[in-house]
């Protein structure tokens, strides 16, 4: 399906012979590109993430010059287009209310300028499904370039070595602080060294599971996305994505080439495979809408119950990316899985999956274990449903104690994270760890855009009783990073009328995880009469894009997408005159 330069989009642009065509060369030479430069290549997009404010991509200036070199080299044009960056934990109320406007952002961007490829530049956790989904409405050839995790840390205490990763050691740390067994000294020793480079969180959290995704929907290059953001090899790797999107350009190979039903199932395999996040559900679900392809929480479970945990990482495992990337990375991974995956799919290199990783072997066993030793035996996603879930809530069973796979507890309801917060530092709250503790409000319309606020604080009470895990439940996500008996996602949240809003305290919940099921034990009756009498909480934002997201934004289930952005319709190309 080679192209020729005439067939190029750019060429609407500047090969038109009257004023308009005129006005577009005029303007690309007085920014001293030559004329012949836009007359005779491709031109590229390099989409950038990089912001001041966004810790997982400081290094992106610089990977953005890599791309231009490989670019360059291959005979295309590149053309650096800045985008809005999403660095988790900083942005707030949460980087996923605005997953969907950097997914609007990039295929407009794309849309109105004269742009035959793309190299997406990102990683951090929004930011990967957010440009390949706006890339993938868009349709022009695109190659994802990951950020790539940061630097592995290590703690020594008593003579005893102890990796450390980022956002999984906040929270263990955290606990051992407020129970008293770390001073304040340690915290913040902790605090200036935990992240020691630019780069991703550097356990299996969202960035490293959404990133290793892309590569697995033959988006990236293979391997790209294990590789530690301050190695030499990234560099490299980001200049091979210049090179190699040229050549897609040529070849048109687009993303409605290479994704199909088969690819998504290979990502949810490489999900489960790495003992990933639970938010990969919801942004997996929203780019496979995206592509036209009909992906559910149930086929997500399905892939769960056959595929182990084999990558030991943390939060499942006692491992960090550094060690991964040693081990062989995806690649290595993937082979080891190969029987569980469709190895027939298309990808950028323009061979298939299978062809990618066939020489590709793993380096460590205790790293990326053998398929008779898995990390765990609990899967890395469970889908529970029941009268509290009809459409399905989640949990991480592989970084989740597994005695709370059967449990049945009293309810302790937080109608917001201030309320929660400080009850939970109540020496005297009625609580025991048998309470399964409830934060509801949090969903995609409710508090706005689904925060990452699941990881419900054990009560301090508690912690000084060696608590360190209990049930807890939102319609809320939690960060990849974390672990925990967390049930997640519960949708239909309860700020459009839930089952979750109908919850009091007292109530008895039921968890069965071998049955798949989450129950409120209140009688059908009551419940009616409670539905009857239940009012929507107020909306305070009346204005701008918070108004949009939540008067457009589907269920968790759904992807937490526009609904009018889902399906593979694309608008038409600008008017040119």
């Amino acid at each position: 399906m080679s192209k020729t330069l005439a067939e190029l989009r750019s060429r609407r642009w500047f090969s038109e012979s009257g004023m308009r065509g005129f006005g577009h060369r005029q303007r690309i030479q007085q920014m001293g590109v030559r004329r012949q430069d836009v007359m005779d290549r491709p031109v590229i997009g390099i989409i950038n993430t990089w912001s001041d404010l966004s810790p997982c991509h400081a290094h992106l200036r610089e990977r953005a010059e890599a791309v231009k070199r490989g670019v360059l080299l291959a005979g295309g044009l590149p053309m650096e287009l800045p985008a809005m960056s999403l660095g988790e934990v900083i942005v707030k109320p949460t980087t996923m209310l605005y997953r969907n406007l950097l997914a609007m952002e990039v295929e407009e961007l794309l849309r109105s300028h004269p742009v035959d490829g793309v190299v997406l530049l990102a990683g951090c956790d929004k930011t990967t499904p957010g440009t390949v989904m706006g890339a993938i409405s868009m349709g022009v050839p695109t190659l994802f370039c990951p950020a790539g995790p940061m630097l592995n840390d290590r703690l020594v205490q008593g003579g005893v070595t102890r990796q450390v990763g980022a956002g999984t050691h906040t929270r263990v740390f955290w606990d051992e602080y407020q129970a008293g067994k770390i001073d304040s000294d340690q915290w913040k020793a902790l605090e200036t060294r935990m992240t020691r480079s630019p780069g991703t969180c550097n356990t299996m959290g969202t960035a490293s599971t959404m990133t290793a995704i892309v590569e697995a929907l033959g988006l990236a290059l293979p391997g790209s996305s294990s590789i530690p953001a301050m190695d030499s090899a990234h560099p490299r790797m980001a200049t091979d994505c210049g090179e190699r999107i040229v050549a897609m350009v040529w070849d048109d190979l687009t993303p409605q080439r290479l994704l199909t039903r088969e690819s998504f199932v290979n990502a949810a395999v490489v999900q489960m495979a790495l003992g990933g996040s639970t938010n990969a559900v919801v942004h997996l679900i929203a780019m496979a809408r995206r592509a036209g392809v009909a992906l559910v929480l149930d086929d997500l479970d399905q892939v769960a119950r056959r595929v182990p945990v084999l990558a030991n990482l943390f939060p499942s495992g006692d491992r960090l990316m550094e060690d991964f990337y040693y081990a062989g990375g995806l690649p290595a991974l993937m082979n080891r899985i190969g029987a569980q995956l469709s190895l027939g799919e298309l990808t950028v290199t323009g061979r298939s999956l299978g062809e990618n990783i066939a020489a590709s072997v793993v380096q460590d066993d205790e790293v990326i274990r053998p398929l008779a030793r898995p990390v765990s035996s609990s899967a890395a996603l469970v889908v529970l449903r029941g009268n509290l879930a009809p459409e399905g809530a989640v949990m991480k069973g592989s970084a989740a104690d597994a005695r709370f796979f059967k449990h049945r507890g009293r309810a302790l309801v937080f109608d917001s994270p201030p309320e929660m917060h400080a009850a939970c530092a109540d020496m005297d709250l009625d609580v025991d760890e048998d309470t399964v503790l409830v934060l509801r409000n949090a969903g995609p319309v409710g508090a706005p855009g689904m925060p990452e606020w699941g990881n419900l604080p054990i009560p301090k009470k508690l912690l000084a009783r060696g608590v360190r895990d209990m049930v807890r439940l939102s319609d809320a996500r939690m960060s990849g990073t974390h672990y925990g008996s967390c049930i997640l996602h519960a949708s239909p949240e309860a700020a459009v009328g839930g089952t979750l809003a109908l919850v009091r305290n007292g109530d008895e919940i039921a968890i069965d995880v071998a049955a798949r099921s989450i129950t409120l034990c209140v009688p059908d009756d009551e419940l009616a009469l409670r539905r009857a009498a239940w009012q929507p909480p107020p909306r305070p934002v009346t204005r701008g894009y918070t108004r949009l997201y939540q008067e457009h934004v589907t269920q968790a289930h759904e992807g937490c997408d526009f609904d009018f952005l889902e399906g593979s319709a694309t608008s038409p190309e600008p008017v040119i005159y």
